[in-house]
């Protein structure tokens, strides 16, 4: 992906096929699936590629056994598929995680082993592996810190685990691949519109500031948690369609979780499953479940959410990870779809695909499991209600950029200096990566791994970039400091945590 060449694109041509706004997962995947099926197609992000709730995610492909709990039967069904057909597409970047429920009441076992055999079944074919039960002793040598007081066995079932950030430049580049235009820092503007039907949008390139005028006879909202602000500029009266929710995850060493499994809560006092999964050598523990009122680009976890994960994860591992453990932590904004029910933990994470009277279509709602085939269905969409010339779609089985390739460096406090400026320059000149903080965060992960070691290595990064983008002393400085704002919200104790 190069950037100074898809903008030069633009000009020469006329009128899009489909023009997506936003860049995150569901944007991403919009974009493969329409240049796939010959549709002249481009995407605008406003920020980086999944800068927002695509890159602070659980880091679990799954088909959601709290949503088997809820009684949504088609969206688990749905979500075991698309697990699968990830596994196969990505396995670079996807992989099986054995996860343990730990009985410590008598009826526990059973209960939870029956719905996760319903599970498994429901895999079908492209299950991960037959759920178990295991004894208390075979639970320790597993998972040896869980605290085996009064603790009567576990379960052992099996989910996907990935890297969200990186699933997400490997869809950018397949899309690209495949002829898309993708472009971040280039936030839509305004929407043209002719007869009271949208034609096109207005855009600016954040770096340069020149306006662009792009004409597309689809434009598709994809824009997550800000749908309703692209809603707005199509109709001013529109009334919001999202109920932002907050979750939060924190990550420590993993010496808290030694060994190969996960751990899945099956429930907390607010009746979610809380999570503790091996990632990167680290553990992320996750997650909560408030509701906000106000959708910013950078959310910030609250002293509450921190306190409940601590205390919850503290009730179930021999030692009690403390706020002094924590090495980095991150907050997501879910874009659930409006609903009666005023906790946000029992709206619905389906999606929902509307077209306005002017002719957009926004997509709401969602998760990262099921974005294949929510994009299918938008591009089906899409294509019948505008006439569009494209072909059958064929994500099913298009394998993803990189899935012959071993797993992109993403942890990289332990490379060389000679290492660390091939991964800088290939970062800078394949993938994108416009600033320091889309270094540290998202082409590699070092701000979620460990907050105050990015911080550390962010001014020898920032000169390692400015060598290849060519840029000033001031640059180096601007990048430095913005990043170190950002990155101390990632740490314990920063004063807009209350």
């Amino acid at each position: 992906m190069n950037r100074s060449a898809s903008i030069h694109k633009i000009s020469s041509t006329p009128e899009f096929d489909c023009c997506i706004i936003g860049g995150g997962a569901t944007g991403l995947g919009i974009a493969l699936d329409a240049a796939s099926r010959g549709l002249k197609t481009i995407l605008l992000e406003q920020h980086d590629f999944a800068k927002g709730t695509s890159s602070r995610s659980t880091k679990l492909v799954h088909g959601g056994v709290r949503y088997l709990q809820q009684g949504n039967i088609r969206l688990v069904m749905d979500a075991l598929k698309e697990r699968g057909l990830l596994l196969r597409n990505a396995p670079h970047l996807v992989h099986n995680q054995a996860f343990i429920v730990p009985n410590y009441k008598w009826w526990e076992k059973p209960f939870y082993g029956i719905g996760l055999k319903i599970y498994d079944k429901m895999a079908g074919k492209l299950g991960l592996g037959p759920s178990l039960f295991l004894s208390k002793e075979e639970t320790l040598e597993r998972a040896p810190t869980l605290d085996p007081e009064n603790l009567k066995g576990s379960v052992l079932y099996h989910d996907g685990q990935f890297d969200d950030a990186r699933l997400a430049i490997s869809i950018a580049q397949t899309a690209d691949e495949q002829g898309a235009i993708l472009l971040n820092y280039f936030p839509v503007t305004g929407l043209l519109k002719q007869q009271n039907k949208i034609i096109g949008v207005w855009a600016r390139d954040e770096f340069s500031n020149q306006d662009y005028e792009i004409r597309s006879r689809c434009v598709i909202n994809a824009t997550g948690v800000f749908s309703d602000t692209i809603m707005r500029m199509d109709d001013p009266f529109h009334q919001p369609m999202i109920s932002p929710s907050q979750g939060i995850h924190l990550v420590v060493d993993k010496e808290f979780l030694p060994g190969d499994s996960a751990i899945m809560i099956p429930r907390t006092d607010d009746g979610r499953v809380l999570f503790a999964v091996p990632w990167h050598d680290k553990i992320v523990l996750g997650t909560t479940d408030t509701a906000i009122n106000h959708i910013s680009s950078e959310p910030i976890p609250l002293a509450t959410e921190i306190e409940f994960i601590l205390s919850h994860i503290g009730r179930y591992l021999s030692r009690d990870p403390s706020l002094q453990d924590i090495r980095s932590m991150f907050a997501g904004l879910r874009p659930l779809i409006k609903g009666k029910n005023k906790k946000t933990a029992a709206l619905s994470r389906d999606h929902a695909i509307t077209v306005s009277d002017s002719g957009m279509i926004t997509i709401n709602g969602g998760k990262w499991t099921t974005y294949r085939k929510m994009a299918e269905e938008t591009i089906d969409l899409a294509v019948q209600t505008f006439n569009l010339a494209a072909g059958d779609c064929i994500t099913k089985t298009l394998l993803l950029n990189g899935h012959d390739q071993p797993a992109p460096v993403v942890n990289i406090d332990m490379l060389t200096e000679t290492q660390l400026e091939e991964l800088v320059s290939h970062a800078v000149q394949q993938e994108m990566c416009m600033t320091l903080e889309d270094f540290l965060s998202r082409r590699t992960r070092q701000l979620l791994l460990d907050a105050r070691l990015a911080i550390k290595m962010a001014p020898s990064i920032a000169r390692m970039m400015a060598v290849v983008m060519q840029k000033e002393e001031y640059w180096i400085n601007e990048q430095i400091n913005i990043f170190k704002t950002t990155a101390s919200n990632y740490i314990p104790g920063s004063s807009n945590q209350n």
